[in-house]
């Protein structure tokens, strides 16, 4: 118990240090990011990894709170997936080479024992999935982290109800890390996770909800898991559909996500990440519900509603060929999409657009 206040405290304070410090030297390098017509620097992503593995190995390597071998292999994946991620935010990495690599790191990493061989290969493939749902989540600041705050507290929960103590311990070390890094990321951001942050964050969740499920009855499993990522969920099938119904490339980027939208409905950039924690906050607790056996896994099916009615809505607010959307809700006459969907690169300084 104080262990866990203690680490928790401490992963807070190390990932708000540490973000503090990598924001000065990404400015310095260089490493940056443009959004909504300013530059914010990368590198947050660094002050989660380091938060989340030097507080879990220092409690692992004392006897004090051991991660055990299923934590301990999903936080050394998780820093692996965070590796590769930190590479593409300084410099150009295809999404099939991510996505591939994910998907041999999540082979590594998922319980074939407890799954069996196609029900394993299922889970590598969702694992891929989610991780990159959650890169596309760090489309505006703030709403990454807030949703894999929660996530990682609701898992926690699931874990600690299956006595696999080292992975809720992991998972509440990562929610603390969180916490502390949205101190710096909050809207309007002094510093973004990029693809390290959100792609370790993602494949730490996604593997440790498959962990944590394995060998349950496959219904409740199935719905706590989706009620789990609901809002990664959501956020992906608005973009791909909305893309694809417009005839445009699915990886080319665009303010078409679900902050982007409700911003052109005039939300402000502070109440879009409260508005889409809310609703992450909301499929976590019932996937917590479902996992405790508090409710019943059709419970699911109202997040899934819900979601449907979310996505069907916002996909009514036009997304392309406008103004990039200012502080007010209104076009920024000097931003436009075309400008956001293309990165820039000057000598070493390297200028992503979103």
């Amino acid at each position: 118990m104080l262990y866990g206040i203690a680490a928790a405290t401490a992963a807070l304070l190390l990932a708000a240090v540490l973000a503090a410090l990598l924001r000065t030297l990404a400015l310095r390098l260089g490493v940056i990011e443009r959004r909504r017509a300013r530059v914010v620097p990368l590198l947050g992503g660094v002050a989660v990894i380091g938060a989340t593995g030097f507080v879990a190995g220092i409690g692992d390597w004392t006897g004090v709170a051991p991660l055990g071998s299923t934590a301990g292999r999903l936080l050394v994946a998780g820093i692996g997936v965070g590796v590769l991620g930190l590479i593409a935010d300084l410099r150009r990495v295809p999404l099939f080479v991510q996505a591939v690599v994910v998907a041999g790191v999540a082979a590594w990493t998922v319980p074939y024992d407890a799954l069996g061989l196609p029900v394993g290969m299922v889970a590598v493939g969702w694992i891929v999935l989610v991780a990159h749902a959650f890169t596309s989540l760090d489309h505006a600041d703030g709403v990454m982290g807030t949703v894999a705050v929660v996530t990682a507290f609701a898992l926690s929960g699931c874990a600690a109800a299956e006595v696999m103590d080292g992975l809720a311990t992991l998972l509440s070390v990562l929610a603390a890390a969180l916490a502390g890094f949205l101190m710096h990321s909050w809207p309007p951001a002094r510093i973004v996770p990029g693809r390290c942050g959100a792609l370790f964050a993602g494949f730490v969740l996604a593997s440790a909800a498959v962990f944590v499920h394995a060998g349950r009855e496959a219904g409740s499993s199935a719905g706590a898991v989706f009620a789990l990522t609901a809002v990664a969920t959501a956020d992906a099938v608005l973009v791909l559909v909305s893309r694809r119904r417009a005839g445009r490339p699915l990886l080319r980027g665009a303010p078409d996500h679900l902050v982007h939208r409700l911003r052109r409905l005039g939300v402000t950039p502070q109440g879009g990440t409260v508005v889409v924690g809310i609703g992450g906050f909301a499929g976590a607790l019932v996937g917590l519900l479902i996992h405790l056996g508090w409710v019943s896994a059709t419970a699911a099916l109202w997040v899934a509603g819900g979601a449907v009615v979310v996505v069907l809505a916002l996909l009514r607010i036009p997304a392309y060929g406008v103004g990039h959307v200012g502080h007010s809700g209104r076009p920024h006459p000097a931003y436009t999409v075309q400008i956001a969907a293309k990165p820039q690169v000057s000598g070493r300084l390297r200028v992503r657009n979103r």
